[in-house]
């Protein structure tokens, strides 16, 4: 480019601003992942206190805790979003707004607690397009691979949300909804232990462990296959993390506390070499499906 190409001394202040972070989309991406994260978590925390409050008696691990926190005002939209959410049963007959909800409600989830952990996958594609870039090579934005790797999780975020409508109907029939517990979590503790053991879980993690090759040998200047390629990181952390992700119907799909602990570990797991911390969890997982299921019947 000509130095003429790189004066934006004719805009406003605005398009300045919009200039300088076009020229850095390692600044832009990071600003865009921190906002997404920050408002997922403060939305998931909202909706945790109004869980909490409506657990009265009983309730899930940290409830006295959220309890005490202030309630906040909040716009009536977020209000009805949270009541969809947390309610056995569709309001007002309305299953496809509430199961709406509950796709946004997952998806906000794996925004806290997944994209974190895709932080390694980000980064490396941000060091190998500013290569190119300084080469004069074409480079697609980041964000749009990022936008490939939420397109994955927010269509595990449908399945999830099929899975908790199913819950819920046993709810309606007398069935404790929050914590889910019996037979049901117990299965899902299971289910998350044995896949910590697996070669597939195993094959995933060193996928995400080690972008650079599937991010280089995949390189393209063409958006579309950008966007393809995060879906593909996406896959392989999903293949990593799903079975994680039942965990939550046996402490209770708002438990806040076990998303950041779910999101801590999954962002260890995938920083640390070797199976120990996979099968220590699996371990963990194991051990608490068998004593669920013992107290359960």
């Amino acid at each position: 480019m000509t130095g003429q190409e790189h004066d934006f001394s004719h805009l406003d202040r605005a398009g300045r601003a919009t200039a300088g972070l076009a020229r850095r989309p390692r600044l832009a991406v990071t600003l865009t992942i921190g906002a997404g994260m920050v408002l997922a978590w403060l939305i998931l925390a909202a909706m945790a206190i109004r869980g909490a409050e409506a657990r009265l008696a009983s309730g899930a691990p940290g409830d006295a805790l959220l309890k005490d926190l202030p309630r906040l005002p909040l716009p009536d939209f977020l209000d009805r979003f949270f009541a969809l959410c947390l309610a056995p049963s569709p309001l007002a007959g309305s299953v496809g707004v509430q199961a709406s909800a509950l796709v946004l409600m997952w998806f906000l989830m794996a925004v806290a607690t997944m994209l974190p952990s895709a932080a390694p996958m980000i980064r490396t594609y941000c060091e190998i397009a500013d290569t190119a870039r300084i080469k004069g090579e074409p480079v697609v934005h980041p964000l749009v691979l990022v936008a490939g790797y939420l397109a994955t999780w927010l269509a595990a975020s449908v399945a999830f949300a099929a899975l908790t409508l199913s819950v819920y109907g046993f709810a309606a029939f007398g069935q404790v909804l929050e914590p889910v517990v019996g037979i049901t979590g117990a299965v899902a503790l299971a289910i998350a232990g044995l896949y910590q053991f697996s070669g597939l879980k195993q094959a995933c993690l060193e996928k995400c462990r080690n972008p650079f090759s599937l991010l280089f040998a995949n390189w393209s200047a063409k958006t579309a296959r950008i966007f393809r390629l995060g879906t593909e990181q996406g896959v392989w952390c999903l293949g990593c993390c799903w079975a994680l992700m039942l965990v939550m119907f046996a402490v209770g799909a708002m438990n806040i506390f076990w998303m950041a602990l779910i999101g801590l570990f999954t962002l260890i797991e995938k920083q640390t070499a070797g199976r120990v911390a996979s099968q220590v969890a699996g371990a963990i997982l194991l051990v608490w499906a068998a004593a669920l299921l013992l107290v359960s019947t």
